[in-house]
């Protein structure tokens, strides 16, 4: 009698924290619907509505990403600090590697005329680095976890071909966090959308190979740096292009 009462609690025990890992990982497709709805809006209501100065939409825009990157950490993992942390010898190593790629991407373009002095240096650090940093972690290195972390302990990352198809499909997502992004600036919503998705399949290696958060950004940054130092005048890589500009230049420049 002892055996067998003490048996049932353990069988019901186990049924919520089965429904409690699936409710778990659902949460993520939330987050990322919620990332792809906020990422769209913030360069569609500043850049197309009202006149603003350009690097005051960037600082806009890197809180907005930092911000809702920590709010995902810390809502929908058990372990912030492993999902920070995770490969990231390999994720920063590759990350560098793939900053080449991106510098040659960039040296390609014609080079354009460029502020000297601190304006110059802090060019670098905001519209560079900070800037691309956050474009790195939202367009690549969150859809991506998110993905993965969707399908964490099921049988899908348990053999190769699973892991494959789900990597297939965090690219996928990672390619529609770019899209989306880059039409909510007017001069995207055309054929040069296809710069940055092609770029995207490029700076996300690094964090779809190792599953590292600082692959992608690190990459991403290298392309920023490398847009502010050869291609400051860009119309390319560092938008919002139109942003900082006063009403009548704005309305002409959608035309």
């Amino acid at each position: 009698m002892t055996t067998a009462t003490s048996a049932r609690p353990l069988r019901r025990a186990s049924v919520p924290r089965v429904k409690t890992a699936a409710v778990a990982r659902h949460q993520h497709w939330y987050w990322l619907a919620a990332g792809l709805a906020l990422f769209f809006l913030i360069p569609f209501a500043l850049t197309n509505f009202v006149s603003i100065n350009r690097d005051l939409y960037y600082g806009i825009y890197i809180v907005a990403v930092f911000g809702f990157f920590a709010a995902w950490v810390g809502c929908a993992n058990e372990w912030p600090r492993a999902v920070l942390t995770r490969n990231w010898r390999a994720g920063v190593g590759l990350g560098l590697v793939f900053v080449g790629a991106m510098v040659a991407i960039v040296v390609n373009e014609p080079a354009t005329s460029r502020p000297d002095g601190a304006e110059f240096l802090a060019a670098i650090v905001w519209r560079g680095v900070l800037y691309g940093l956050a474009d790195g972690l939202i367009l690549s290195a969150f859809p991506i976890l998110a993905v993965f972390a969707a399908f964490a302990g099921t049988r899908a990352l348990g053999r190769w071909g699973g892991k494959a198809a789900v990597g297939a499909l965090a690219l996928t997502v990672s390619l529609v966090f770019t899209a989306v992004y880059h039409v909510g600036y007017s001069d995207f919503r055309g054929e040069k959308v296809r710069r940055p998705l092609a770029g995207d399949v490029i700076w996300s290696v690094p964090t779809l190979a190792t599953l590292s958060p600082l692959g992608a950004p690190i990459a991403h940054a290298g392309l920023h740096v490398s847009a502010v130092i050869h291609s400051y005048e860009t119309d390319i890589f560092l938008p919002p292009h139109a942003a900082g500009l006063d009403p009548a230049a704005l309305q002409l420049a959608r035309r």
